[in-house]
């Protein structure tokens, strides 16, 4: 749930900030995932939606891949001569 949103200023430096609420199992988890102990929340999540994106992007191109695979298979199970002999006997 995202809850707060505002600007921090540090040292003249302006920086959009974002608070989200998160169950202390979820907190668990991401502190457990860390690749580094430094590593701030906002690294983690950026790294971890790049890698969902890219996983989702294959995940799509292996549908495409199978669904173009099948099509020619069932044209070659549907579209026969021994079916057409059949239904003509």
């Amino acid at each position: 749930m995202l809850y707060v949103s505002y600007i921090l200023v540090i040292g003249g430096f302006v920086s959009n900030v974002t608070t989200i609420q998160v169950e202390k199992e979820v907190l668990k988890e991401l502190k457990g995932v860390k690749q580094y102990p430094r590593q701030t929340y906002s690294e983690l999540l950026t790294e971890m939606t790049t890698v969902f994106r890219t996983c989702k992007a294959k995940e799509n191109q292996y549908d495409e891949f199978l669904h173009k695979v099948q099509q020619n298979k069932m044209k070659e199970l549907w579209d026969n001569k021994e079916d057409e002999a059949w239904e003509k006997a």
